[in-house]
């Protein structure tokens, strides 16, 4: 236990003093010779594999997750990630990998992002957004996990809006309020179990309090993968700033995403907003903490690219679900949203493009590098192997 409390202590202090990723060229991080290294934190499998060489990405967390829609007793919606639904998706999505090895590699350790970048392929690391899949064996030594994971399971989520058995939920609500759940005594169990595994724990949806829960008690780095930061818009679904220094403490990062009626309140979104949402991320983790999600398809929001980016139309298909919640009181829902994407970045080149407002705002070359995909893979590096 000293060692291991020694190892997290250093990783804070290096990550804190921005010195990890300043070493990352004596371990072949963040960029190769000749092209930069795109690292995106979720995306799915693109019905059109050409998309893959299209969006220049050399690696992503893929989210092979399938969902059962459960009404609630109180009329809203939760998006389970049972067992049946994701054994079966996990399959499918191992048998599509696995016949496709000229364009996709699938990702088990961070050196499956070398190989892709130098062959021209793209690593995915599967991910799923909810550990209700594996729910059912918490009094098994949570045998599930190591199920998922002998299938290529890398990334695990803890839950997805609303709590479950091991975690909060950024939308619990008892009608009134927030609760803010802790992380439970099973979800102690699970961070343990995933840290043995060396698999990457995800708060993506968390509460506040079980992410700082995680940090705590995580050994290893932990990750937000997609989100946005709730001191620019002041929704449950984004996270408060004690939340992404915490994450940043552990040595992990936060990914900012796309979903633009949480990046910004104002009328039209542009890359400026979601530039913003990076430069918070940085002044309160540091540069090493910040990262770069979509949350879309890899083309883009599929509905808002048949209607031409048009957000005053995209929008209506978030509006009933958004209701619900302002019904019960969720913070941030009494504000109606005005759009879905950024337009600019509702593209099959985001990446690129992003890289480009980052360099015209005057980021470093660094800096833009551990953005794109540095930061990225360093954390992989560290818990994976």
């Amino acid at each position: 236990m000293p060692v291991e409390i020694q190892r997290r202590q250093l990783l804070k202090a290096l990550a804190a003093a921005g010195l990890l990723t300043q070493l990352s060229p004596l371990n072949g991080w963040a960029k190769t010779a000749g092209k930069p290294l795109y690292i995106d934190g979720l995306s799915f499998l693109p019905d059109d594999l050409a998309d893959l060489h299209a969006s220049k990405l050399d690696a992503y967390l893929c989210d092979i997750s399938a969902i059962e829609a459960i009404e609630q007793a109180d009329g809203t919606t939760n998006y389970k990630r049972t067992y049946n639904a994701c054994v079966n998706s996990i399959s499918e999505a191992l048998a599509r990998v696995n016949a496709n090895p000229d364009k996709l590699i699938l990702g088990r350790s961070a050196k499956d992002i070398t190989t892709a970048h130098d062959s021209g392929r793209t690593a995915v690391f599967f991910q799923i957004q909810g550990a209700d899949c594996v729910e059912q064996s918490i009094n098994q030594d949570l045998n599930q996990v190591d199920e998922f994971y002998e299938r290529g399971l890398r990334v695990l989520q803890l839950t997805h809006h609303y709590g479950n058995l091991f975690s909060g939920g950024a939308l619990d609500n008892d009608g009134k309020q927030g609760l803010d759940l802790p992380l439970t005594k099973a979800g102690h169990q699970l961070i343990d179990k995933l840290n043995g595994k060396q698999m990457l724990i995800d708060v993506s949806h968390s509460s506040p309090q079980s992410a700082l829960d995680c940090a705590k008690a995580s050994r290893a780095p932990i990750v937000q993968s997609h989100g946005a930061v709730r001191a620019i818009v002041n929704h449950a679904r984004c996270s408060p700033d004690e939340v992404i220094k915490a994450i940043a403490d552990t040595g992990g990062l936060f990914g900012v995403f796309m979903m633009t009626f949480w990046l910004t309140t104002e009328h039209s979104p542009t890359t400026d907003h979601y530039l913003a949402q990076l430069k918070h991320v940085a002044n309160v983790g540091g540069i090493d903490a910040v990262a770069i999600a979509n949350d879309y398809p890899l083309r883009g929001h599929k509905k808002l690219l048949e209607l031409n980016n048009d957000n005053a139309e995209g929008v209506k298909q978030y509006v009933q679900w958004w209701h619900s919640l302002r019904a019960r009181g969720v913070l941030g829902f009494d504000q109606e949203p005005q759009h879905v994407v950024i337009p600019e970045l509702n593209h099959i080149e985001r990446m690129e493009r992003i890289d480009t407002a980052l360099s015209r705002a005057g980021f470093s070359s660094g800096d833009r590098s551990k953005i794109m995909g540095g930061n990225w893979q360093r954390v992989l590096t560290e818990v994976l192997g």
